[in-house]
């Protein structure tokens, strides 16, 4: 009988796929190598796993982006078709397509690698038997591109050690030079628990820019599936070696916070982390530790991005300013955020000067909504407002420039409505713009450090519903939402 993509049992899929994972971890955690190895052979073989693969490829959002081959799996028996074709043993990876995206306030670009459809499917394939032992090594202040770990974590980390009035007061900023682009290939070979032919094939296949073919001897290229593992796995092993000089006792030679006379504590998101201290001299001395562990593999300190700083002066972070103003530690909005979704919402309004209303509006909102939401857990009210405001008088301009003959009354008449109470609404007979200010503000509670995602995947869960929870009663308890002004 042909297979079919339809009948392919997906809930048995990941049930088989997430047992093998469990199996993985509890082998790696009694530092069983060898059966690691045997696991991950059985995984990459599995034809669930293969499956599972081809539908993350098909299914996220560069499903429609094309490698250097120009394939893309839109029909049932192409996706069909390349689970059978993925074999590990006869696998060799293509060229990458380089592509180049624009970095923000800079006049450089950051170099991306779009690898084809065989090769994500491959990557993803290999990420099912690697994320296990990458997720039991982990650091575990490490948050970026993590299972179920996010960037609120890390703030919430960070809060809870610096929010005390006997708190560390330095901070060390630390930025990795180009930190995807100079990984070691070596390191990694010698490192990284996984099949060395098919990680030497991910690592040695080049970019092809303007039909020429590139060689790469270092860097794990940015654009593929399973390269911010690689990255964390990497840099994890940082926090242990801080921790290690700071957090041990001289006398007991023993392991423990209490120890910790001089408040050393990291917090590591990808390639961007903060390490704190009560004294400016201490983070001299883990500058230079940790420019010898990046040395080894490879990697280099940015030297403009990596300061130390007060916390008085404030600091940012993952898109947050975190400063303390008379002894109380605020977190909001950075300054570089705010004119990242100023510039949006300007491109937005500009690309738009023709476009219906309705239209403007669900563009907008995409945008609006989403930073609100990220902002959702810090003191971002007064940040709210502000891109409100700025968003209005942008609006304003755009009305004003339709309609160059009306006089101000009749503009404001068109575009703005007097809506279940509210003045000044943006909407037409189909769409509302949301407001900023109508998000509600909910604290989220600090993660258990300890915890597997494979082992413990009803503390997350859970963990995640209570959150959900509080956000719906907040919700319910907004103004916009008890007078049914649009759905939150």
């Amino acid at each position: 009988m042909k297979l079919q993509w339809n009948q392919i049992d997906w809930k048995k899929a990941e049930e088989l796929v997430n047992r093998l994972q469990i199996r993985i971890v509890k082998a790696t955690l009694e530092k069983k190598w060898r059966l690691v190895k045997r696991l991950q052979y059985l995984m990459t073989n599995s034809f669930y796993a293969k499956a599972l693969a081809v539908k993350r490829v098909a299914t996220n959002k560069g499903k429609n982006t094309p490698g250097i081959d120009g394939a893309v799996w839109k029909t049932n028996e192409e996706k069909v078709k390349a689970i059978l074709n993925l074999e590990c043993q006869t696998y060799h990876a293509k060229p990458l397509r380089r592509i180049y995206i624009e970095k923000f306030g800079k006049k450089e670009k950051r170099p991306l690698g779009i690898p084809t459809m065989q090769d994500r499917a491959m990557q993803a394939l290999q990420l099912l038997a690697l994320e296990p032992v990458a997720e039991t090594t982990a650091d575990r202040i490490s948050f970026g591109f993590r299972k179920y770990r996010s960037p609120e974590d890390a703030r919430e980390y960070a809060f809870s050690v610096l929010c005390r009035k006997d708190s560390p007061q330095w901070i060390l900023e630390g930025d990795i030079k180009s930190c995807f682009d100079k990984i070691s290939h070596q390191w990694m070979m010698e490192n990284i628990p996984t099949d060395k032919r098919i990680l030497k094939e991910f690592m040695k296949c080049g970019y092809i820019e303007k039909g020429q073919l590139f060689p790469t001897s270092e860097g794990s290229p940015q654009g593929g599936v399973i390269s911010p593992t690689y990255a964390n796995m990497v840099l994890d092993g940082l926090e242990p070696m801080i921790l290690d000089v700071y957090w041990r006792s001289k006398v007991k030679k023993t392991f423990n916070v209490k120890y910790n006379s001089h408040k050393v504590h990291v917090v590591r998101f990808a390639d961007d982390f903060i390490v704190t201290s009560s004294d400016r001299e201490t983070l001299e001395e883990i500058k230079l530790m940790i420019e010898d562990f990046l040395l080894e593999r490879g990697l280099t300190l940015s030297k403009e991005k990596t300061v130390i700083t007060h916390i008085d002066e404030g600091f940012d972070f993952l898109g947050w300013n975190f400063r303390k103003f008379k002894g109380k530690l605020i977190i909001k909005p950075s300054h570089k955020s705010m004119c990242k979704i100023t510039r949006k919402i300007s491109s937005i309004i500009k690309e738009n000067q023709t476009a219906k209303q309705e239209d403007l509006i669900r563009k907008l909102n995409e945008v609006i909504i989403g930073w609100a939401d990220y902002h959702h857990s810090t003191c971002a009210k007064k940040s709210y407002s502000t891109i409100d405001h700025r968003t209005w008088e942008m609006l304003w301009r755009w009305a004003k420039r339709r309609h160059p003959d009306k006089n101000k009354r009749w503009i404001a008449d068109k575009y703005w409505k007097t809506h279940r109470g509210r003045k000044w609404t943006f909407m037409s007979d189909k769409n509302i713009l949301f407001l900023m200010m109508d998000m509600p503000i909910v604290r989220k509670g600090q993660m258990a450090l300890n915890k597997n995602p494979f082992l413990d995947k009803e503390y997350f869960e859970l963990r995640s519903k209570k959150h959900r929870m509080y956000r719906k009663k907040a919700i319910c308890s907004n103004r916009a939402a008890q007078i049914n002004f649009y759905a939150l």
